[in-house]
This record gives structure tokens, sequence and C-alpha cells, in this order.
């Protein structure tokens, strides 16, 4: 099995990666294969609408072999699960991390059905409940069982050395480390022993217009 780990931050080694090296740590020890995928400082446009991604690409984005939008589709479909991180800027997440994925899930939210998702935010005071309600909207919105912790997936801390004085946020992390494994675990046990996906109903779009 592997876990997928984003890094929404601008930094390779900063507050976000530290609480996300903090799950790796537990999904590592239980066997769990990990691979990362960071956003990185370069420019990552928003979404257009354009429906090329439907269209032409079947499934990537027209524009996403130049800034990293189409590598992570293709890490999606080889991961089992993924753990989502970002920092918290203005009380929301990155423009970086929310630029890549609107246009991930709107071409290929596929690739995401019935994968357990993590979502964890790095912030140094303040926002970071608000920031972590934004992230757990897209595995809501891919059919994904979302894992918890025992409290918020937060860590607080304006560099990696604060956030590792902050006991109780590390202490989330390792949780929400080893709940991931022990879901991933029951669902490889699921699937063993038979246990299909739900069944899907062709999808309905209502538009709001009378």
């Amino acid at each position: 099995m592997k876990v997928l780990l984003v890094n929404g931050s601008s930094k390779k080694k900063g507050c976000t990666a530290t609480a996300l090296a903090e799950v790796e740590q537990e999904l590592n020890r239980e066997g769990i294969e990990t691979v990362w995928f960071h956003v990185g400082s370069q420019t990552v446009r928003g979404c257009i609408g354009c429906e090329q991604c439907h269209k032409v690409r079947k499934g990537e984005c027209v524009f996403g072999d130049e800034d990293g939008v189409n590598e992570l589709i293709s890490l999606a479909e080889e991961c089992d699960g993924f753990v989502f991180g970002s920092p918290v800027h203005f009380a929301a997440l990155s423009g970086s991390i929310t630029s890549l994925l609107d246009r991930v899930f709107y071409a290929s939210s596929k690739s995401f059905y019935y994968k357990p998702a993590a979502c964890l935010v790095s912030c140094r005071r303040a926002g970071s409940t608000a920031a972590l309600e934004q992230l757990l909207k897209y595995p809501s919105f891919a059919r994904m069982p979302v894992v918890s912790s025992q409290y918020w997936n937060m860590v607080h801390g304006n560099t990696p050395d604060e956030v590792r004085q902050d006991l109780e946020g590390l202490q989330i992390m390792r949780t929400l480390g080893r709940n991931m494994a022990w879901l991933l675990q029951c669902i490889q046990a699921g699937k063993k022993a038979g246990v299909s996906y739900p069944e899907q109903e062709k999808r309905v779009a209502t538009n709001f217009i009378r």
C-alpha cells in the first residue's frame, strides 16, 4: 500500500512538511510506503473552466504539464491513500494548493474515488479551522473516506522547531498516521473478503434556475 503526502507549502522543509513527516513516520512503521508531492514555489494557475480536461485530455488538465497538476494526477492513480497539507494564509489554504487541487479534482476526481484521505494545516496562531474546513471539501467531493485524529488536524508554530514544540499537535499527527494505516488495512482486508465498492448511480446535476 502507498500513501501520497501532498505538501501545499512553498517551503519544502517548513512547518507543513514537519507535520506531514510526523504522519509519515507512523505510516512507515505500519509497513505502508509513502511518496511526496511538493507544490513548490512555481506559479500554479487557477482553473478557467475550459472543460478541455473532459473533452480533449480526458482526465488531464491541458495546462497541467506546466505546473505539476498532471504529475499529481498520475501519482494519484497509483496511490491508495492521501494526506493533504497546507499552511494557513489569511485563514485559508495557500493559493498554490487551492489552484492545484481545484484543477486536479475537476479534471480527474475518479483517480481518488474510495481512497482514504487525511487533511492537515499548519499555522502560526489562528485561521486553522477555516483553512482545514476548506481543505476537507476536496475529499468530500470525490467519495473519499476522510480519516480523522483525536482533535482537529493542525499544528502551530512559525518555524519547524516551533512546530516540534507543539507536543499536542505532533501527537495529533501521529494518531492521524495510525488511523490512516488502520483504515487502509481494513479496506485491504475487505477486498480480500470480497467486499465490493458501493454501487454508483448515474450522476444527476440540478441547476437551481427556475
